[in-house]
């Protein structure tokens, strides 16, 4: 196999390329939060944060970091022109009320059929983090993952049924990885693209579960 992982800052630019103007996003605790910084020029995309904001942009240098300006992972942000802060409670009705138009959220596992895990892996020494995670995957009009592919010991992130505790039901409707974009279809999974030097059959290999063409 001759191919290059995307590093975590190309997988957020590919992400961003796909987000439409005019859009509400939240970006997810961890990596999804670098999606803010590769957002396409000329596009009005406005950034949720679960603690109360909208308006966000991308992160502070930091000799400009503001502590008592974070978002929902407790990291200094910026607010562009127009932004806004307010009282959390009104930040989860718009969360649950279904105006975010695409949540991108971190996971331990997705499912063929779109189920979600990324809250805990149920091991005994591991901490649990809902977060606003549950209210965003079933919220929202679209749920995409951002995630690398395996894990540290090389197992797929992708499986046919999730073994740890769920964040959502059939809520995920693309997944972006390091390796792979990948739709999620009534069907299961479908291929939209790979890395280059990574063919289907490759990926699938490494997946150890049936993705499409």
């Amino acid at each position: 196999m001759s191919y290059v992982k995307l590093t975590r800052d190309q997988l957020a630019a590919r992400i961003a390329k796909d987000i439409h103007d005019g859009a509400y996003v939240n970006l997810g605790i961890g990596m999804p939060t670098l999606v803010a910084n590769h957002l396409p020029a000329g596009r009005e995309i406005i950034l949720q944060s679960e603690n109360g904001i909208l308006g966000m942009g991308p992160a502070p240098t930091s000799d400009a970091e503001d502590f008592d300006l974070i978002n929902a992972g407790k990291q200094p942000v910026t607010l562009l022109r127009g932004g806004s802060y307010f009282h959390s409670a009104d930040s989860f009705a718009m969360m649950r009320a279904g105006h975010l138009d695409i949540a991108v959220l971190g996971a331990f596992q997705v499912a063929a059929n779109g189920d979600l895990a990324n809250w805990h892996t149920g091991g005994k020494d591991d901490i649990p983090a809902v977060g606003g995670a549950m209210d965003l995957a079933v919220g929202a009009k679209q749920t995409w993952v951002m995630m690398e592919h395996l894990t540290r010991s090389g197992e797929s992130k992708l499986v046919e049924r999730c073994t740890y505790p769920l964040t959502g039901v059939g809520c995920v409707s693309r997944i972006y990885t390091d390796l792979a974009v990948i739709d999620v279809t009534a069907q299961g999974f479908k291929l939209v693209e790979c890395v280059a030097g990574l063919s289907l059959a490759e990926l699938n290999s490494l997946s150890n579960v049936s993705i499409a063409p």
